[in-house]
């Protein structure tokens, strides 16, 4: 490409170099210019055109993946009953099976296949943008969860190489139990620190009723039923014993304003999106007497 332009540069200056400084050399300049121009730009169409990527398909990931399993000893071949790629070392049977997408139907795929192979893989192309994307750890927590390993194929010619992924081992459930053990505590915390089933299962765009924030319309609903309260007072009425002080003072919704040390009163803010939770904020106003006020 560059000697194309190049050229056109050496062709401007030797065949115009005799008129230059004439009324001529501008207009001749011009139509000059816009031929170059079009003749340039046909050139790089041409050579983009030819540069774009060729589609990938299945067949190319065979011999990467025959050639990696050849290093580590085993004896490969292709579709043998249906099976993408076989291989065997002694008495293992191993069998991969090849896609450009890593989705449901090569998962069950692989599944069926583990009923006739002691080992079984499935082998895509690498894609860098996927690799870190909570879809794609899930993916690999499921394929951990079946005892099927992954191969990633990075496709390069001539130097195309294969990585493993996640390898095709037995799955310890109890050691995966206990890596995500604090889930589980923070789990059953959350189902018991709500009063009730506040939330309907399955639902989208609305928000979600936690412990949390419940305790804080709890807070937020005495607060307007005595304008005023004291941390004390509130807890007294009934507040969690615990949360009362942290939550007014991390006000993280906005709903709480500090009238003196220690005594809180309900924002425009506060009582504005209560009326959301209409149910509960009479609930809550409904526990405490109405000739009741605060100690």
């Amino acid at each position: 490409m560059m000697r194309q332009l190049s050229g056109y540069r050496v062709f401007w200056r030797d065949s115009f170099s005799d008129i230059e400084g004439n009324d001529v050399s501008k207009d001749v300049s011009r139509e000059v210019s816009r031929n170059v121009s079009r003749d340039v730009s046909r050139d790089v169409s041409r050579d983009v055109s030819s540069k774009k990527k060729v589609d990938v398909i299945e067949e190319d990931l065979y011999a990467p993946i025959r050639d990696y399993l050849e290093e580590c000893g085993f004896l490969v071949k292709g579709e043998v009953n249906h099976c993408d790629v076989t291989a065997m070392k002694d008495d293992v049977v191993l069998v991969v099976e090849m896609k450009l997408l890593l989705n449901l139907d090569v998962i069950l795929q692989a599944v069926l296949r583990q009923r006739v192979a002691d080992i079984v893989y499935i082998a895509v192309p690498k894609k860098g943008n996927l690799l870190f994307t909570k879809r794609w750890q899930n993916i690999c927590h499921l394929l951990r969860r079946l005892e099927i390993g992954l191969l990633l194929v990075s496709l390069r010619g001539e130097h195309s190489f294969v990585e493993l992924a996640l390898e095709a081992k037995p799955f310890d459930r109890q050691r995966s139990r206990a890596v995500s053990g604090h889930k589980r505590v923070s789990l059953i915390k959350e189902f018991e620190s709500r009063s009730g089933d506040l939330n309907t299962g399955g639902s989208t765009g609305k928000r979600i009723i936690t412990a949390y924030r419940e305790n804080a319309i709890h807070i937020a609903a005495l607060l307007r039923k005595y304008e005023s309260l004291s941390i004390k007072q509130l807890k007294e009425l009934g507040t969690d014993e615990k949360k009362t002080g942290p939550t007014l003072r991390d006000n993280h919704y906005g709903w709480f304003d500090r009238v003196s040390r220690g005594v809180y009163t309900l924002t425009d803010k506060g009582a504005e999106e209560l009326g959301e939770y209409s149910n509960l904020v009479q609930y809550y106003s409904n526990l405490v007497e109405d000739n009741s006020g605060p100690c």
